[in-house]
């Protein structure tokens, strides 16, 4: 689905949708706790979906010695939080995915798996993992995804005995460790923090079944700052100040863009919010470099290159390096078209900047929000935004 925006202000109140990472957490967690208890304010994003696909698919009856069979999607939080748990309580999975999914790097898992004696095996697309989840020590760097060490921490507390978690370089996207441990908190799991560095995680543990409302999601909610940094005039509500959620730091850095100036800002603890992120800083008065970004090149689309891509489409002034965005400040957009790249959050992006656009903006597939804002364009059309599909 193509789209083409006519340049209009937005004003009035939106509710962004629960939070997707939260979603992910609350799902498995709710799962591991045998279904009981309710899960409210869940949205039902692509993501999301392929989450409690793979739940219920876990939970199928199956031959003896037959793996479960785990489509992804495109989620790559899916992916890399059931690896682990799927050993814990399958003895494995076979997993496969859509997009650039299975394209992301898994290698911490792999070297683990080495270390551990669990066999692995990616081909067409398609990872088979079978073995067995021992208690023991854990070793995963810290700079290639919280990921990883998500997954480990839903899946050690079912071990029959203690588990170490070793970070062998320094965590980023520690906001992510938070949001699970206190989903892992609420449903009764411990977990001992050493400053990011161990994790001890007790053995026997069992996950008890209770209420969960889903929080809204402040990563969606960074496309709706940006729109008011663009002139806007959006009051966004739903929102918890005291969240678990690590992109709730867009607050304040909507304010340090709004100064004039060059700036650095560094997206390792929030790779999600760059796109909004760089809207705003094409237009301001200054020059923003956004550093410690190269996972970004591993997203739904190489998103250094496809930021970039976009502001320039529309007559911005950005150039991605190997690890960072650099956009220098224009006055407006001049219109012209995007391509969505089948990413989520630059398809957004795209709509957030045609709103201070001279000219008409196209964005090419246009669709892709369905992955974690299926209502975005009914939203963005409740606040006054002008679009004829193509």
């Amino acid at each position: 689905m193509d789209i083409r925006i006519t340049p209009q202000k937005l004003h009035g109140a939106v509710t962004p949708p629960a939070s997707k990472s939260m979603a992910h957490r609350a799902v498995l967690a709710m799962a591991l706790a045998g279904g009981a208890g309710t899960l409210s304010n869940l949205s039902d994003s692509q993501d999301i979906q392929a989450t409690k696909r793979c739940v219920e698919a876990l939970k199928a009856p199956r031959p003896d010695g037959e793996l479960p069979f785990l489509d992804c999607g495109e989620s790559g939080s899916t992916l890399r939080f059931l690896i682990p748990i799927a050993l814990a309580v399958a003895g494995g999975g076979v997993f496969t995915g859509h997009g650039r999914l299975m394209e992301r790097p898994q290698q911490p898992y792999f070297d683990i798996f080495d270390e551990k004696g669990i066999f692995y095996e990616q081909t067409d697309g398609v990872l088979t993992v079978r073995g067995t989840l021992t208690p023991g020590v854990y070793r995963l760097p810290g700079n290639v995804s919280s990921q990883f060490v998500t997954g480990l921490l839903y899946a050690l507390p079912l071990l029959s005995a203690d588990s170490t978690i070793k970070i062998t370089t320094p965590l980023e996207s520690s906001g992510y460790v938070d949001m699970t441990l206190d989903m892992l908190e609420k449903f009764g799991i411990a977990v001992e923090n050493q400053n990011y560095a161990v994790f001890h995680i007790p053995g026997k543990q069992t996950y008890t079944a209770r209420d969960i409302a889903v929080e809204s999601d402040w990563s969606q909610a960074g496309f709706w700052y940006a729109a008011n940094f663009l002139e806007n005039r959006v009051s966004i509500q739903g929102l918890n100040p005291g969240s678990a959620q690590g992109d709730r730091v867009v607050a304040s850095l909507y304010w340090k863009l709004a100064k004039s100036g060059d700036v650095d800002i560094d997206v390792s603890g929030c790779p999600d919010l760059l796109p909004p992120l760089a809207v705003m800083a094409a237009m301001r008065n200054g020059t923003t470099r956004f550093v410690n970004a190269a996972r970004l090149r591993i997203k739904e689309s190489d998103r250094l290159a496809t930021t970039a891509a976009l502001l320039n489409a529309l007559g911005g002034k950005a150039e991605d390096g190997p690890d960072s965005l650099t956009v220098q400040g224009i006055t407006s957009f001049t219109g012209g078209t995007v391509d969505g790249a089948n990413d989520h959050r630059i398809v957004m992006a795209a709509a957030i900047a045609a709103t201070h656009s001279a000219a008409p903006v196209t964005i090419l597939g246009a669709e892709a929000v369905k992955k974690s804002y299926p209502s975005f364009w009914e939203d963005y059309k409740q606040l006054g935004g002008v679009f004829d599909v193509l």
